[in-house]
């Protein structure tokens, strides 16, 4: 069993971030997404995918919507030869929904998602990796220890950076 595993937030690193996306017609994977994922599959990373999704809490969308649209999202990873290890969401907001669920540890920056992963996997933190293309990830990855925290700037149309693998092998996203 392997002992390491790549984070990776969704909007934004996986799909191209429209804002509270819930429906598969909004769902657009990021260019060269499946190809680096593939890649860490290959050097033998988990993949876990931990993601805010505040839409639940503003009643935007329902858990079973976001469960319907992260199920096809798997299946089309597995399609292109990627397993998705697990996908740990966050459905608060400290500002909506019940006021007994807006003071979670699962919300990016805190690393309750992060954490859960390296618990139910036994995962050696340091040999990890989070990718994400904001702040509040790079936060969670350094409060949970994770060996690696790479900040992408996908989450538009234009991919303009690469991230470069623990191995020092460039990997374009």
């Amino acid at each position: 069993m392997t002992n390491k595993a790549v984070f990776l937030d969704r909007d934004g690193v996986i799909n191209v971030d429209h804002g509270y996306v819930y429906r598969k017609e909004d769902f657009e994977f990021v260019d060269g997404i499946f190809e680096a994922c593939r890649h860490f599959q290959e050097q033998g990373y988990l993949l876990i995918i931990v993601t805010n999704q505040s839409g639940i809490a503003r009643s935007m969308y329902s858990e079973a919507q976001f469960q319907e649209l992260t199920d096809w999202m798997v299946e089309c990873f597995k399609e292109q030869g990627v397993t998705i290890t697990k996908v740990y969401h966050c459905p608060h907001h400290p500002d909506f929904g019940p006021a007994g669920e807006r003071d979670c540890d699962c919300r990016k920056p805190k690393p309750g998602m992060i954490l859960r992963g390296i618990e139910e996997f036994e995962l050696d933190p340091s040999t990890c990796i989070m990718i994400g293309d904001k702040g509040s990830d790079m936060e969670a990855a350094l409060e949970a220890k994770i060996g690696a925290a790479l900040r992408i700037k996908s989450g538009k149309r234009v991919v303009s950076s690469n991230i470069i693998d623990s191995f020092g092998t460039p990997v374009p996203l």
